[in-house]
Formats: C-alpha cells, sequence, structure tokens
C-alpha cells in the first residue's frame, strides 16, 4: 500500500459524556475523560493501528499537552513531524456528548491555526505517496497557505490527494464556491451528508455526490447509521451499509475512522463496495469507544 501523507489538525479532546438530559443553566452529571484529538491526527492515528505506513504533519504548542499528542502518535506507529509552536498552546476541543450519543463539539485551534508552508517536510511528497488533506487545514484561515502548499508539492510529485469536508458549520461559514475552487485537483472527496448539502445545496446524499462529481473524479459520501456511497460519474452510485455496533458509546471520530478504513483499500484499487466496507468496519470499531482514536 502507498504511504499515506496527512496534513492536519491535532487536538486534545476533553469530552464530557452527560449522563442524563442536560440542564441547561445548571448541573448535569458527566463522565469527564482526555483523548488525542483532531481530525487529521485521528486518521493517522487509525491508518497506523490498522497496518498501515503513515506520516503525520502538524503544529503543537511547547507544552505537556503537546508532547504527550506527540509521543502517543509515535505510540501508533505514526511518522509524527511536528513543528513546536513556541507562542501559541496546542489545539483543544471541548466535546459534550448527550445521554443519547449525539456530539457538539468547541474547538480552540491552538497551534494548528499557525501551520505554515515551510513546516511541510519535502522528503514526505514523493511519487507513489498519498496526500490527505483535512478539511480543518483548510477551511482555517491560518493554516490555508500551508494547506495550498501541500496541494502544489502533492501536485508536482504526480501524488494523489484526497481532501475531507471537516465539519458542516465552517464549511457553511467559508463558503462552498471558495471551497470547491481551492480543492480543484483533488483526487478524491470525503464528506457527510450535512457537508454534502453545504458543498451542493441538495439534501438527497446520492444527488449532492452526483453533482459533485462535477469537481472531483471520486466522491464518497458517509451516511452515518445508513452506511455510505461511492459516485464517480456513473449513473448509479455504490452503496454499503454499516456494519452492526453491539454497544454505541460515542460518535465522536467514527467519520475519521471511517477514512481511515476507506483510503488504504481505495489505493490499492479495491473494488468500491470492498473500499466502502473497510471504512465502515473501522466506523463501528471507534462507535463503541470513547474519545475519538484506537486504543494505544
Amino acid at each position: 500500500m502507498a504511504r499515506v501523507v496527512v496534513v492536519g489538525d491535532l487536538m486534545t479532546d476533553t469530552v464530557a459524556h452527560a449522563a442524563l438530559p442536560l440542564a441547561k443553566g445548571s448541573d448535569t452529571p458527566a463522565t469527564v475523560s482526555m483523548h488525542g484529538g483532531g481530525s487529521g491526527a485521528n486518521i493517522a492515528a487509525w491508518l497506523a493501528a490498522d497496518g498501515g505506513e503513515v506520516a503525520f504533519v502538524g503544529r503543537r504548542g511547547a507544552d505537556i499537552a503537546g508532547r504527550n499528542r506527540d509521543m502517543e502518535l509515535m505510540g501508533y506507529g505514526v511518522d509524527a513531524r511536528l513543528v513546536m509552536d513556541p507562542d501559541r498552546p496546542t489545539g483543544t476541543c471541548v466535546v459534550m456528548v448527550t445521554h443519547k450519543g449525539d456530539h457538539t463539539m468547541m474547538s480552540d485551534p491552538g497551534a494548528n491555526a499557525a501551520l505554515h508552508p515551510d513546516d511541510l517536510p519535502k522528503d514526505l511528497f514523493a511519487p507513489g505517496a498519498h496526500l490527505h488533506l483535512s478539511g480543518y487545514t483548510l477551511l482555517n484561515e491560518g493554516s490555508r497557505g500551508a494547506a495550498l502548499a501541500a496541494f502544489a508539492h502533492a501536485g508536482r510529485a504526480g501524488m494523489t490527494i484526497s481532501v475531507d469536508g471537516a465539519s458542516a458549520a465552517p464549511l457553511e461559514r467559508v463558503g462552498a464556491e471558495p471551497f470547491l475552487e481551492m480543492t480543484n485537483g483533488v483526487t478524491l472527496l470525503l464528506v457527510n451528508a450535512d457537508q454534502a448539502a453545504v458543498l451542493t445545496g441538495r439534501d438527497d446524499p446520492e444527488s449532492a455526490a452526483h453533482v459533485l462529481t462535477a469537481w472531483y473524479p471520486e466522491v464518497v459520501v458517509k451516511l452515518g447509521p445508513d452506511g455510505a456511497l461511492y459516485a464517480n460519474g456513473r449513473p448509479d452510485p455504490v452503496r454499503s451499509l454499516a456494519l452492526p455496533v453491539e454497544t454505541f458509546v460515542d460518535g465522536t471520530g467514527a467519520g475519521d475512522a471511517f477514512c481511515a478504513g476507506f483510503l488504504p483499500a481505495w489505493l490499492d484499487k479495491k473494488p468500491p463496495l470492498e473500499a466502502l466496507g473497510s471504512g465502515c468496519r473501522l466506523a463501528s470499531s471507534a462507535l463503541g469507544m470513547v474519545g475519538a482514536r484506537p486504543a494505544l
């Protein structure tokens, strides 16, 4: 399998899992735990834990959290290329999970917002490797220059490129047209149904995927409990069902796990149904655990 180079966000997630419905303006009992997070770093961790060869490029603070995140990635077997930011803290995200398992995130990008084109190690951009760019890196104005530089390096090296839609609200703030223009030349787009709707104005995932194939040769739309679909401009998209989850714990990171399951099979030119199934397999394991990463 090709080496995957992930350029993206690194966070510490503080996950608060509410035991009861949220008592607004008052106190709700919860289980609170700290985990490594950040969509890009999560994808790298899942890829490495599943046996892939992966490098992760990002930025961290000169704080204990940053050192812990760095060691954690190396523990998964990720070739972690983290630049230390002298001024900004490691990114932090507060993840509030309701008693039903829905999650809402409040994020402070910290050092992620200062990722610079000079932070990209030239040796990673080589023929035969694959670039996956976290959508957050592109949507954040501070790191956008680095994201566009990564696209340019990968293009010159003849690498295949995938990008994900990050999250619907920041995608909407940046706007569909700028995002589509910035990602021109990307081989594969991975989005969920909400992000697909923001980019196309279509609520039906199949018709949204069809519209997106005018921009990207290959498109995957993640459908949560309904599995995922793959489109490449042919009349009928390929659909895969989600795998049953024995005990649903927390949906955080399931989309990242899906990407990490899909990419190696797709890079090995396996049939789309097989690649979707591989994505659904890792997503279902993410749903059964607290936090967005596989257990170390």
